[in-house]
């Protein structure tokens, strides 16, 4: 399954209030949109079509959040985000601190391009057709510093998915500590890809993220919170897939 139908079927079970992306290239997947949504990217060339309320920034995502109130455009927290800018680890980093910031704990960020197929494609300095950069440190980078959340990889094409779940906006260890995840998972090329990635041996089919029971959860917790959510959406998770999250060699 491509990337960009699975995305279109997650906000129809999502039934987002608010959305926002970064790094939006020709609009496609923000076309998919059917709430107030925000767009982020320096550089975008929207061809798709674009419908409702939908809010376009010509400019860096670091730039975007260093303003005051940037998603004032939004009258809701964030419920889904998806992430796909500028394909270097620190970026990447940098976009899920800010982007949490402004979610509530039902909320949803995906990031693109975290399953690269090859050494070559994962490269920092791209010199490859298809590139993913080093996005998928941001993987381990959550498994060691923030296991409260969850991270659930999906096998879309061209490369891979990830859903952030349980988020705590209020959280501040990435920020506290940017410098010394910075000196343990940004490395150079070649990158140290771990096997499980490029083999996708810790990844979830798309259908069967899909058909899962934890989408009714965030839905319930958006609605109606609950003191309990993160144990209730733990518990769910492993109902439907087991292990949410299956750890890497690093």
């Amino acid at each position: 399954m491509r990337y960009t139908t699975f995305l279109a079927q997650l906000h129809a079970l999502l039934e987002p209030r608010a959305y926002l992306e970064i790094g939006i290239r020709n609009g496609m997947s923000l076309s998919l949109a059917r709430c107030p949504a925000v767009g982020v990217d320096p550089a975008y060339r929207v061809t798709a079509e674009l419908s409702g309320e939908v809010h376009l920034h010509r400019t860096t995502s670091d730039e975007f959040f260093a303003r005051e109130k940037p998603l004032a455009a939004l009258r809701d927290p964030v419920d889904l985000a998806f992430i796909d800018g500028l394909h270097l680890f620190e970026f990447a980093l940098r976009d899920l601190i800010n982007t949490e910031r402004h979610c509530s704990p039902a909320s949803v960020i995906v990031f693109d391009d975290v399953l690269p197929r090859t050494v070559d494609e994962a490269a920092r300095q791209r010199h490859t057709s298809a590139w993913t950069g080093d996005v998928y440190s941001v993987i381990p980078t959550l498994q060691r510093h923030r296991p409260d959340v969850t991270t659930v990889l999906v096998d879309t094409q061209p490369t891979g998915l990830m859903l952030v779940l349980g988020l705590d906006p209020a959280d501040s260890t990435l920020v506290d500590e940017y410098d010394a995840i910075m000196a343990e998972f940004r490395r150079p090329d070649p990158q140290p890809v771990p096997r499980q990635i490029l083999e996708r041996s810790a990844v979830h089919a798309p259908e069967r993220i899909l058909e899962a029971g934890f989408w009714s959860v965030l839905r319930e917790q958006r609605n109606a919170p609950a003191p309990d959510f993160h144990r209730r959406l733990r518990e769910q998770l492993a109902a439907d897939l087991g292990e949410a999250y299956a750890p890497m060699d690093n």
